[in-house]
């Protein structure tokens, strides 16, 4: 247990040490705060709580031993012995009974109990035998620590130093010389003792207030930790929804296509079905592929088979080949520049090119698109260019494609840039910057 200043007993041969009480209220008001802190770390600062309670115990039980040690080997009369005999175990009796409970379950009637008795037995011990005063020391302590209110306890510490110095006062035959002696030391033990418990007072009552307030930042922590994970689960869900639309719906619009665009030639007898055949088949085991790599991870299956460059350029091709529209694929940088970017950014590029090319598909109308892939200031960029029916950017619409590209651009760090008209074609650009911090 930890030793404090000022917390020592005055010497036994002491006669007025009424003083020596003011410095176990640093002892109280340190047990009392780890009382109320039982709140915020209920286990640590219970097992902290218990031990300072058994230091507590062990001290009074100490002073109480060297009260009847000293009163039994000092000179005093045989009847006066076995009343400070008598009182000494009054007191301990009472204190194991009434006030350790009392000191445990904070119950007023039993504290009230317990302290009238207590400064009772101090009267009589400090009156016959004066060397006593020094239970003073634990008395006082006692007193703040049981009392419910300040002035419950500014009360009982009022009758204790009075008591007390009523006490010596008696012992030293009613004198005036004695009163005048005694009643400085007995003032200054008053003052310190009220002082120290108004202190302890508002400490304990700040105590309370930093319990309520960390109890509230507890129960902030927890919505915000709700509200984080709530965040979390929503923008997973949005960047599923995402993938799902940049791979698997794609790849279904363009077998729905393709299978229409079958039908219509085997209607008309003409022999490009087998090609088209071959096409669906082609379009949905790729669709298998990115199905698989879903569950797995979010890399694109072509991205890991591939670079960037070749990427585009096959998907450049296949979609040539589904529709007929010429697409040319231009890169503005070194092949290696293509291949030491960040595996995310290449995700995030042809992803953008494969929601253009969809755009292409389902509403453009185009002839031809040119996809052109650039490094230059710390960003890369993919531009892709059509000359379709193109549309008012402005205008209100309830796709998905284009907000979420924008999403995934936006998430790494880069901006969407997208320029038409209608009658004048489309033109699609996404800058990101190249550092792979913000990767």
């Amino acid at each position: 247990m930890e030793r404090l200043p000022g917390t020592a007993p005055a010497r036994a041969g002491e006669r007025r040490t009424g003083l020596s009480s003011g410095g176990s209220r640093v002892w109280v008001l340190r047990w009392r705060k780890m009382v109320a802190m039982e709140a915020t770390s209920p286990r640590a600062d219970q097992v902290v709580g218990d031990r300072t309670l058994l230091g507590w115990n062990i001290v009074f039980w100490v002073l109480l031993a060297m009260t009847l040690a000293v009163a039994l080997t000092t000179e005093l009369s045989t009847p006066h012995r076995w009343i400070v005999v008598g009182a000494t175990a009054l007191l301990g009796a009472t204190y194991q009974f009434v006030g350790w409970p009392a000191v445990t379950s904070r119950r007023l009637l039993p504290s009230i109990v317990y302290r009238v008795v207590l400064i009772g037995c101090l009267m009589v011990l400090v009156g016959l035998n004066p060397t006593s005063v020094f239970m003073m020391f634990i008395a006082s302590a006692q007193v703040w620590l049981l009392s419910g209110s300040l002035k419950d306890g500014i009360g009982f510490s009022l009758a204790l130093v009075t008591g007390c110095g009523t006490a010596q006062l008696w012992s030293a035959g009613w004198g005036w010389d004695a009163f005048w002696e005694i009643l400085p030391w007995m003032l200054v033990s008053l003052v310190v003792s009220l002082l120290f418990g108004i202190w302890i007072d508002r400490v304990i009552a700040e105590s309370r207030q930093r319990g309520v307030l960390i109890e509230e930042l507890r129960a902030t922590r927890d919505e915000l930790a709700e509200a984080h994970h709530s965040a979390g689960v929503m923008a997973e869900r949005e960047r599923m929804a995402r993938e799902i639309h940049d791979t698997l719906a794609q790849g279904m619009t363009s077998i729905v296509m393709l299978s229409q665009t079958g039908a219509a030639e085997l209607a008309r007898g003409g022999d490009g079905v087998a090609e088209r055949l071959a096409q669906i088949e082609a379009t949905a085991r790729e669709n298998l592929a990115e199905a698989r790599a879903l569950v797995a991870a979010f890399t694109p299956v072509a991205l890991s088979e591939a670079t960037l460059s070749e990427v585009l350029r096959r998907q450049g091709e296949r979609f040539a080949a589904e529709t007929g529209v010429d697409v040319q694929v231009l890169l503005d940088l070194d092949e290696s520049e293509a291949v030491e970017l960040p595996q995310s950014q290449q995700v995030v590029l042809l992803r953008a090119a494969q929601e253009a090319l969809a755009n292409v598909r389902k509403h453009a109308r185009a002839t031809s698109v040119l996809i052109t892939l650039g490094l230059s200031a710390g960003r890369v960029s993919i531009e892709i260019r059509d000359d379709g029916s193109g549309f008012a950017p402005d205008s209100p619409s309830g796709g998905f494609g284009l907000a979420a590209m924008r999403g995934r651009v936006e998430e790494s760090g880069g901006t969407v840039q997208v320029d038409s008209a209608p009658g004048r074609g489309t033109t699609v650009q996404v800058l990101i910057p190249t550092t792979q911090e913000t990767a």
